[in-house]
């Protein structure tokens, strides 16, 4: 696997929501980073999927921090389609809203019309899981990029962040899961 320690677009798209996600950016950078470098390991695709894969990453869980939630889904990708506006690239927003929207969903994406909604799903379960569903990815492959991008307190982030949402919405703790 080819690890690649710096990319332009993710950073400069980060970059801009730095304030906004605070002493959490290191851990969400890097967590994008995994997600990324796994998509791509998944769906080996052009430079345009390729683009798509890095704005579904930076925008997927943004929402948190930007408007301090769990209920997060419907902000992320309304700063995604924002993005995507500003850039004129409206063109993706269906399958990068999608890509967001469905990035915690249980089971399988079967459109084939969109290809990058199931690997950018299986790439944020490999993170989420660190490594334990795999998805046919070698686990020599995703410790590097474990090893590459460190946690620095991601998982431990969404623990709180999930404790919290118990307390708050017991009948719903979990408002992103979809089936």
């Amino acid at each position: 696997m080819k690890i690649e320690e710096h990319l332009p677009l993710l950073e400069e798209i980060l970059g801009e929501w730095k304030a906004d996600i605070g002493k959490d950016y290191p851990a969400y950078k890097n967590h994008v980073y995994r997600v990324v470098h796994f998509c791509l390991s998944i769906h080996q695709g052009n430079r345009e999927d390729r683009e798509k894969i890095i704005i579904a990453g930076c925008f997927h869980d943004l929402g948190i921090w930007v408007n301090d939630t769990f209920d997060y889904l419907s902000i992320s990708i309304e700063l995604a389609k924002g993005y995507l506006k500003r850039k004129r690239q409206e063109v993706w927003s269906t399958e990068i809203e999608l890509m967001i929207n469905l990035h915690h969903k249980i089971t399988r994406y079967r459109d084939s019309k969109y290809l990058l909604v199931e690997a950018f799903r299986k790439a944020d379960w490999i993170d989420v899981s660190k490594g334990k569903r795999a998805f046919g990815l070698p686990k020599e492959d995703i410790q590097v990029v474990i090893d590459k991008f460190p946690n620095s307190g991601f998982h431990k982030k969404l623990i709180q962040l999930t404790k919290a949402e118990f307390k708050k919405n017991p009948l719903k703790p979990l408002p992103m899961m979809k089936w």
